[in-house]
């Protein structure tokens, strides 16, 4: 694998200049960014996914919607539709995509949107509310066409933006050095135990500007939830067995997780942001009818389950004991607080400069 990371590496060199020229033009206003009167909170990172973004943003969401009105921008990955398009309850995948459909789903009282242009997203969204106290955006780190007042950066504990290179030869989508856009950095999935040793090796690793703080969050996995009423009830010990199957960047934490619970885990690995077909689900009840246990259920990501939620897919897992395990993100006590604050002074401040203009 080092072999090819450095046959690749001129490539990625490549790939990363031309990133570095484009934030070179908007730096220095030859390109030009386009700011908002409302709060804007950026959340994104440098990799190509996996870092734990839609928990992140669901997190803000309920730290913020009780106090304020809050609306999320995606550009709705692998949707069908084009231009914007808000998110309704009864919205497929195919017209605003996973991640804003599962965050209308769960939080049916903010405003959730898609649209590639970012600045026109944003522009629409006021038009549709005009009471809208903070707009978060998703996933837009690199999408300096618009200036957010506040960007958060993700960083996954296990792969490091720090350790990683640009892609072809890494993961990143730039150059480790556009880190410095950030205001807030985390450190995402970290392990519970992590010591304070750990925690200063990786700021001084990270070395954050003055204006910069690094916080560290970890993941919780909920309760298993039935997929659909016409998936089966199961119960769950020891000896049953789980196939897995998900279509996201990284999976292998979920994998441990279940694995450290002792269950008998078969795995089934798609695509990121996969758009499931029949065949897709004819294999998924093909793989589990071929485990031998007596004990056994299907597991998938909360990410997924709202992929399968056309009743043709459904039709095909019907009868079979079908669950989802939703994730959440927190923070250490030690970061909670003084995270909590620097979200929620950001809000209200700019929503009093706002008012003074």
């Amino acid at each position: 694998m080092k072999i090819i990371s450095v046959i690749l590496f001129p490539f990625s060199i490549l790939y990363g200049i031309i990133g570095a020229i484009r934030n070179f033009l908007f730096n220095n206003n030859l390109l030009k960014s386009q700011s908002f009167d409302v709060p804007v909170i950026s959340v994104g990172n440098l990799s190509f996914g996996g870092t734990g973004k839609t928990p992140q943003v669901e997190y803000l969401i309920r730290l913020l919607s009780g106090s304020f009105s809050i609306a999320t921008l995606s550009r709705g990955y692998k949707r069908k539709s084009k231009g914007f398009a808000e998110g309704h309850v009864n919205s497929t995948c195919a017209e605003i995509g996973d991640e804003p459909l599962q965050y209308k789903t769960k939080f049916p009282e903010i405003l959730v949107a898609v649209c590639e242009d970012r600045c026109g997203g944003v522009r629409n969204i006021l038009k549709l509310k005009k009471e809208i106290h903070c707009i978060l955006l998703d996933d837009a780190f690199q999408h300096l066409s618009i200036k957010a007042g506040l960007n958060i950066l993700l960083t996954d504990y296990s792969k490091m933006y720090y350790n990683d290179f640009v892609v072809p030869s890494g993961t990143l989508r730039e150059f480790r050095c556009g880190a410095r856009r950030a205001d807030i950095i985390v450190v995402t999935k970290c392990p519970k135990n992590i010591s304070e040793g750990q925690r200063k090796n990786i700021i001084k690793k990270i070395r954050p500007l003055k204006h910069q703080h690094v916080f560290f969050s970890f993941i919780e996995y909920s309760q298993f939830t039935l997929f659909s009423n016409h998936a089966v009830i199961k119960s769950f010990d020891l000896n049953t067995s789980v196939l897995l199957f998900s279509g996201i960047a990284n999976t292998e934490p979920l994998v441990e997780y279940l694995r450290e619970n002792k269950f008998e885990t078969k795995v089934m690995k798609f695509s990121d942001h996969h758009q499931y077909s029949t065949a897709d689900l004819h294999k998924v009840r093909e793989s589990f009818n071929n485990i031998a246990a007596e004990d056994k259920v299907i597991i998938t990501t909360e990410k997924d389950a709202v992929r399968i939620e056309s009743p043709e897919l459904k039709e095909i897992l019907k009868g079979l004991p079908v669950y989802f395990i939703p994730i959440i993100t927190d923070f250490f006590p030690i970061d909670k607080e003084t995270f909590n604050k620097q979200i929620i002074d950001y809000v209200t401040n700019a929503r009093k400069n706002q008012g003074n203009h």
